[in-house]
């Protein structure tokens, strides 16, 4: 037996709950979302407190089924999604018919590593992401946030990598859009 071994499951929610919650909060931003996440989670994890072996700490195990809870309900959301979806795509504003720009995007920040320390900045990037249609949060969070390689992303959510190119294509784009229209008004 190793010195890994889990507390008491009715200590979970005390000892990891909050760590729990605040990660899935920082993948959905939706409180109901996280809320149901952390308690499927320690369902999980009671259902299958037999198994666990303590090679890793506790904390790490619950994590591990937390991020398997996470990409089933994304991949879920992608299976349900409708393919003949007849939502406009809100970057046509932004590109003729031939696919060019109507207007040229510029650099709106000279110094990324400045930007990158700028607490205004990031609560602005935090709302244009959460602004993304569903989907693509979903993807482009699992790709740029938690670092996922795009071969799992597209395993794990069953879609192909065209498909995965396309939702980051459009993702980038967007939030791009975004970060200019909001920073510039910050600035």
């Amino acid at each position: 037996m190793k010195n890994n071994m889990p507390t008491q499951p009715e200590n979970w929610l005390n000892e990891h709950g909050d760590f729990l919650y605040r990660y899935a909060f920082s993948q959905f931003q939706d409180a109901d979302q996280a809320a149901d996440l952390v308690q499927e989670t320690l369902l999980g994890a009671w259902r299958n407190y037999h198994n666990f072996q303590g090679d890793s700490s506790e904390r790490t195990w619950l994590m591990g089924i937390m991020k398997h809870k996470v990409l089933d309900l994304i991949r879920k959301r992608i299976k349900e999604r409708s393919v003949f979806s007849t939502n406009i795509d809100p970057l046509d504003a932004y590109f003729h018919q031939n696919n060019a720009w109507k207007e040229q995007p510029q650099a709106w920040y000279e110094q990324p590593e400045e930007a990158a320390s700028n607490e205004d900045l990031a609560k602005i990037l935090h709302q244009c992401i959460r602004s993304l249609p569903q989907v693509q949060r979903d993807v482009f969070s699992l790709k740029e946030i938690q670092d996922e390689s795009t071969q799992t992303i597209c395993q794990s959510c069953d879609i192909s990598t065209t498909n995965f190119h396309v939702l980051m294509h459009r993702a980038r784009l967007a939030l791009r859009v975004c970060l200019t229209k909001h920073w510039k008004e910050e600035t």
